[in-house]
C-alpha cells in the first residue's frame, strides 16, 4: 500500500523552528534543503511511483515524495545506498528538505535499493531534470535566449583494462560462473586452460614477462582461448545463454577475428567496444578515455542573477559531439527553453550543425572547425552577390563580370572575370580567382561561401567578445566533478550512470538556485504561508505570517479534531 503526504499541505506552525537554533533554521530556509523543500519537492514523481504499489492491500509504503527526494538527493550528493540511510535516520536537515516529521525515522538499504530499481526503470530521472529546472527558470525569471554547450567526460565504477586484461578477465568471470553451475562442463576444460585464468583478476598474468614479445604471445594465447570456449559452447544452451558466456562472445567479436580457421586479434576496434565486462555499456573516446559523456547547454544571459543548465543529454564515451547537437536541441524545444543564441566550440559548429539550429530558430555561434586562413586574404564573401539569384554583380575591386551563373542542384557559384579587370588589379595576390584561358574563373559552394564569411566574422574583435561568454561552462564541469563529484561515480552501467548523471545536474541548478537573492526571498515567502488542516485533510483557513512569528489567536475560524484545538490553545 502506498503513502502519498501533498508537499504543499502546511503545517500551522514549522516544528524545525524549535528543532534547529534561529542561525540554524535561517541557515537551512536560505540553503539547498529550503529550496529543496518549499519548490522543488512537490514536482518529484511520487505518483508514478505509486502505480507500483496496490493503493490499499500490503504494508504501507514509505511516504513516497520523501523516498523520491531521498533518491535525489542521494545521487546528486554522491552517497552510497548506507550513507543514504543514515542521512535519512539522523540529518534534522534531511527531514526538512523531505518534509518529515522532526523525530525518529525508519527506512532500511532493501526498501531505498527497492525504489532506486524503480526509479531507474520507469526512467524518472530525465522527468525530474525538466520539472526542476522549468519550475526553477520560471521562479528566478532567468533569461534563457542566451546558452553554451559542452560535454564532460565522466567515469563509471569500473577498472581501466589494457586489451589483454580485457579478454583475460572476461574469460575468468565466464569461467567462474560456468565452475558454479556446471562443474562437469568446467572441468573438461584442458586444465592449463583452468590454470591460467585461476588466479583473482588483478593478478591474472602477474608471471608473464613486460617485454613486447612476451605480451604479443599471451595476448594471441588469450585469443585462441576465448575462441576456444566460444566455439565449445555455443550450442549448449543453459551456458550460452547466461549473461557472461554473452560477454565473452561480444568481447571476441570486438577484439578478435578468424581467418582461415586462425585466430588473430586486430590491429584496431574502434570506440564503441566493451571495455569493462563489468560495464558492458562504457565504450572509448580516443582522447578522454573509456566511460560516458554528458551533454551540458547552460544559460550565459549577463542579466541573470544565477545561471542554470538547462538540458543535461547522458552518452557513452564514443558518442560524438556533432551528432549531439539536434539531441540537446530537442529536448530544449520540449522544455520550451530553447535559446535564440547557442555558442559551442568547433566540435559542434560544422556548416550542417549551423544550418540545422538555424532551422529550430537558434543561431550557432562558434570558430570554423578546420584550418585557419589568412584574415588578409579575399574570399568569395568580398564579393557583391545577388542574395536572390546568387550571382556575382562585382568583384572586390568593384569590376563586373563577364559572365555569372548559380547552378541550383549544386548549389554552386561560377563567375567569370575580364583578364583587363583582373591582370592589373592591385589585388590580384590576394584574390582567390584563378586564370582560365583567356579569362579568369571563380567557382564556389553556398557552403563555401557560407563557411567563408564565418571566418571573416570570426576574426573581429566583436566575435571575440561575444563568444568569450561560452568560456563560463568550462567552470560548470569543473564545478561539477569538483562539489557533486560527478568526475567518477559510484555505479556502472547504463541505466544507473543515466540516472545519476541527470540527478547530478539538476542537483547542481538547486545549489546553483540557492545562491539567489530572489529564491531565498520566495522560500521565506512560501514557508510563511501556511494552512489549517484537520487530521480529515479539511482545509480551514488560510494565513500568512512573518518567519519566526505565530499566527494571531483570533483568528475567525472553526477547529476541526485535536490538531486544531492544540494549535488554538497554543
Amino acid at each position: 500500500m502506498f503513502t502519498l503526504i501533498d508537499p504543499g499541505q502546511k503545517r500551522l506552525f514549522d516544528p524545525y523552528e524549535t528543532v534547529f537554533s534561529p542561525p540554524a533554521y535561517k541557515r537551512v530556509l536560505g540553503g539547498w534543503q529550503g529550496v529543496f523543500r518549499q519548490v522543488i519537492l512537490e514536482l518529484l514523481p511520487a505518483k508514478q511511483l505509486a502505480t507500483h504499489f496496490h493503493p490499499t492491500l500490503g504494508r504501507p509504503s514509505i511516504e513516497l515524495y520523501a523516498s523520491a527526494g531521498l533518491i535525489f538527493i542521494k545521487e546528486f550528493k554522491g552517497w552510497t545506498e548506507t550513507e543514504a540511510i543514515e542521512a535519512f535516520l539522523f540529518n534534522s536537515d534531511i527531514h526538512y528538505a523531505l518534509n518529515l516529521e522532526p523525530g525518529p525515522q525508519s527506512l532500511c538499504e532493501r526498501t531505498l535499493e527497492r525504489h532506486l530499481r524503480l526509479f531507474q526503470e520507469d526512467e524518472l530521472a530525465q522527468e525530474v531534470m525538466h520539472d526542476v529546472t522549468q519550475r526553477l527558470v520560471q521562479e528566478l525569471d532567468l533569461r534563457v535566449d542566451k546558452q553554451r554547450l559542452d560535454s564532460t567526460h565522466v567515469f563509471s565504477d569500473m577498472a581501466r583494462f589494457a586489451r589483454t586484461r580485457l579478454m583475460g578477465v572476461t574469460i575468468k568471470r565466464f569461467l567462474t560462473q560456468l565452475q558454479r553451475h556446471e562443474p562437469e562442463a568446467y572441468q573438461e576444460l584442458p586444465e592449463k586452460l583452468r590454470q591460467r585464468y585461476a588466479p583473482a583478476a588483478h593478478k591474472l598474468f602477474g608471471q608473464v614477462g613486460q617485454d613486447a614479445e612476451s605480451r604479443s604471445r599471451l595476448r594471441q594465447e588469450v585469443a585462441e582461448d576465448m575462441h576456444l570456449l566460444v566455439e565449445r559452447f555455443a550450442n549448449q544452451p543453459a551456458v550460452a545463454g547466461r549473461s557472461t558466456y554473452k560477454a565473452l562472445a561480444k568481447v571476441f567479436e570486438q577484439q578478435c577475428e578468424v581467418e582461415l580457421d586462425k585466430v588473430k586479434v586486430k590491429d584496431k576496434t574502434g570506440g564503441n567496444c566493451v571495455q569493462n565486462p563489468s560495464d558492458p555499456d562504457a565504450t572509448f573516446d580516443g582522447k578522454k578515455g573509456p566511460g560516458y559523456q554528458v551533454q551540458l547547454a547552460e544559460t550565459c544571459h549577463p542579466d541573470n542573477e544565477v545561471q542554470l543548465i538547462t538540458a543535461a543529454l547522458p552518452q557513452t564515451a564514443v558518442d560524438s559531439d556533432a551528432a549531439s547537437l539536434q539531441p540537446v536541441l530537442e529536448d530544449l524545444k520540449e522544455t520550451d527553453l530553447l535559446p535564440e543564441e547557442m555558442m559551442a566550440d568547433t566540435s559542434y559548429t560544422s556548416d550542417e550543425n549551423v544550418q540545422l539550429a538555424a532551422s529550430y530558430g537558434v543561431e550557432l555561434v562558434g570558430p570554423v572547425p578546420g584550418q585557419k586562413e589568412d584574415p588578409h586574404r579575399l574570399n568569395a564573401d568580398d564579393f557583391v552577390i545577388n542574395e536572390e539569384t546568387k550571382e556575382v554583380e562585382t568583384c572586390p575591386a568593384g569590376q563586373a563580370p563577364v559572365h555569372s551563373e548559380y547552378d541550383a542542384v549544386k548549389e554552386q557559384t561560377k563567375v567569370t572575370m575580364p583578364a583587363s579587370a583582373c591582370g592589373g588589379c592591385p589585388f590580384r595576390q590576394e584574390c582567390p580567382v584563378q586564370p582560365r584561358g583567356p579569362d579568369y574563373e571563380l567557382k564556389y559552394t553556398d557552403k563555401e561561401r557560407r563557411l567563408d564569411e564565418r571566418r571573416r566574422e570570426e576574426a573581429t574583435e566583436p566575435f571575440r567578445e561575444r563568444y568569450a561568454r561560452r568560456a563560463g561552462i568550462e567552470s560548470t564541469n569543473s564545478g561539477l566533478k569538483r562539489r557533486l563529484k560527478m568526475g567518477r561515480l559510484r555505479v556502472r552501467g547504463r541505466r544507473a550512470v543515466f540516472t545519476a548523471l541527470t540527478l547530478k545536474v539538476a542537483g547542481w541548478n538547486i545549489l546553483r538556485a540557492s545562491k539567489s537573492k530572489k529564491m531565498r526571498q520566495k522560500v521565506r515567502e512560501k514557508a510563511a504561508q501556511g494552512v489549517v488542516f484537520s487530521p480529515g485533510g479539511i482545509a480551514v483557513r488560510w494565513f500568512q505570517t512573518p518567519i519566526g512569528a505565530r499566527p494571531p489567536l483570533n483568528l475567525d475560524w472553526r477547529p476541526h479534531g485535536r490538531i486544531a484545538h492544540h494549535a488554538l490553545a497554543a
